[in-house]
């Protein structure tokens, strides 16, 4: 059989013999923010989410009464207590199908990353991960002393105890795939607030 181009390429790369390098110190301090969040809402918003602050539930409430989405969903869910014009009871939901309708879900996001603009979320709180993906617009309320700088110290942070499911969810959905034109809301929801509390 006759050598192809293919078979004395692999055989050149396995010829090769590099010299061994040794892996880089990571130190995080090359990414830490005077600010974190003011960084945080700033990458957020590069990304296409918004980010407000609040005071307090009841200030959360006002605001999330302001944003035109929340103005005109007709189905609300929420799995932080105390939230306005909630009208879709999610926890009672069995079948993950059955949240197809709701238009808009406020949920807690457990810490934010400067870095990124990310909120980790997890099933702990949450009764079905379709959730975070089905829902047209979310809003995520974040206690504000809990933005770290960067991923190192957002992975320092995981736990997986009880939930067994998360994600850092980083603005709406959005791709920009096909003729390279920014489509936001592809695959998920349309909008991200994140409400640091």
């Amino acid at each position: 059989m006759a050598e192809t181009s293919r078979d004395t390429i692999l055989q050149s790369l396995r010829a090769a013999r590099l010299e061994s390098v040794e892996l880089p110190e990571l130190d995080p301090s090359w990414s830490q923010f005077a600010d974190p969040k003011a960084r945080f809402a700033q990458v957020l918003e590069s990304v296409g989410g918004r980010c407000l602050s609040a005071t307090d539930l009841p200030d959360a409430n006002r605001q999330l009464a302001q944003l035109p989405e929340f103005q005109q969903a007709r189905l609300i869910g929420s799995t932080v207590a105390g939230v306005d014009r909630v009208n879709f009871d999610v926890m009672g939901v069995s079948d993950p199908h059955e949240l197809e309708p709701l238009d808009f879900f406020v949920a807690p996001g457990q810490f934010a990353v400067a870095e990124n603009g990310a909120v980790w979320v997890s099933d702990a709180q949450v009764p079905h991960r379709a959730l975070w993906f089905i829902v047209q617009h979310l809003a995520l309320i974040v206690p504000a002393d809990q933005i770290v700088h960067n991923l190192h110290q957002a992975y320092q942070r995981l736990r997986f105890d009880h939930a067994e499911f998360g994600l850092l969810i980083a603005g709406p959905s959005k791709t920009a795939d096909i003729e390279q034109s920014l489509v936001i809301g592809a695959h998920g929801p349309r909008s991200l607030t994140v409400i640091l509390l």
